[in-house]
């Protein structure tokens, strides 16, 4: 039996989606904090045991006659403890395998985003030493991030960050789902790292052609003055946590951390995933009609 945590967020639910395609239902533990938004889990067949990351005893709940765990990354100052919490349970519960998502980035250790991000590779290593068969899955960009980063509007309104030349290997999160299920399916991932990136890389720039192609709009895309970027994300009332993630993932896309590619998605998926402009037409649906 697998055991998906955070399998009501976008990425969790991505990985059951594909999981209820290749598996039977009786085979799923859904892992989530709210009930009610598991309830449509319960409807395909799916057990749902309720917990957190912070309650032990959930945790030992959870794990209960389960052979393998996908430990999807949480948010919060506490995550890091949150997830030896799960490792630590995995350990006691005689779990076969565990997969965690990450983030792949070139060096941590000049990363942007390290005081925010750098607590996902501690957790690798305690993954290592823990002595459990893994699998770590690191993550680049979502392609669906593109209105977080661009703005709701971004069609209109055009693409303004601080992000230079950089470019991003972008991927959908719902592939990335995929290729987490098929790691938790297939037996030859034990003890590997896998960078999950799509097959080319991206510029904020490319992205604004890419948008002004699927829409008929010109979309532009303006370099931004990272001294003066963060105020103006202020001043759009955004909260302090989600000014800190733009600018920091913004900074590292110009400093070029994320340009990393790898064929380790396309081997999970056993096919190419989708190009950029693929995956913008499934994350922007409505382009093609806009007015």
């Amino acid at each position: 039996m697998f055991l998906v945590t955070g399998a009501t967020g976008h990425l969790g639910s991505a990985v059951v989606s594909h999981l209820l395609k290749t598996t039977a239902a009786n085979n799923i533990v859904a892992f989530a904090r709210d009930e009610n938004k598991a309830n449509h889990l319960k409807g395909k067949g799916i057990e749902v045991r309720i917990g957190t990351y912070d309650d032990i005893s959930s945790l030992g709940m959870a794990m209960q006659g389960i052979e393998k765990v996908l430990l999807i990354s949480g948010n919060g100052p506490n995550r890091l403890q949150q997830h030896k919490n799960v490792i630590a349970a995995s350990k006691k519960a005689g779990i076969k395998h565990i997969v965690f998502t990450s983030i792949a980035l070139k060096d941590m250790k000049t990363s942007a985003i390290r005081s925010l991000m750098g607590d996902l590779y501690q957790a690798e290593d305690y993954i290592k030493e823990s002595g459990l068969t893994y699998t770590l899955l690191r993550n680049t960009l979502y392609t669906g991030g593109t209105p977080l980063f661009g703005g709701e509007k971004v069609i209109k309104t055009g693409i303004s960050l601080p992000t230079g030349n950089g470019k991003v290997p972008f991927a959908l999160r719902r592939e990335m789902g995929e290729a987490a299920a098929n790691t938790l399916l297939q037996n030859r991932h034990e003890n590997q790292t896998y960078e999950i990136t799509g097959s080319n890389l991206y510029s904020y720039g490319d992205v604004a052609n890419e948008l002004s192609s699927l829409s008929g709009r010109t979309v532009n895309y303006a370099d931004a003055d990272p001294v003066t970027f963060p105020t103006q994300l202020k001043e759009f009332g955004l909260p302090e946590i989600v000014v800190l993630l733009v600018t920091g993932f913004s900074a590292d896309v110009k400093n070029h951390q994320f340009e990393i590619v790898t064929k380790d998605l396309e081997k999970l998926l056993g096919r190419k995933p989708a190009s950029l402009k693929e995956g913008l037409k499934e994350v922007f649906g409505f382009v093609n009609s806009v007015a």
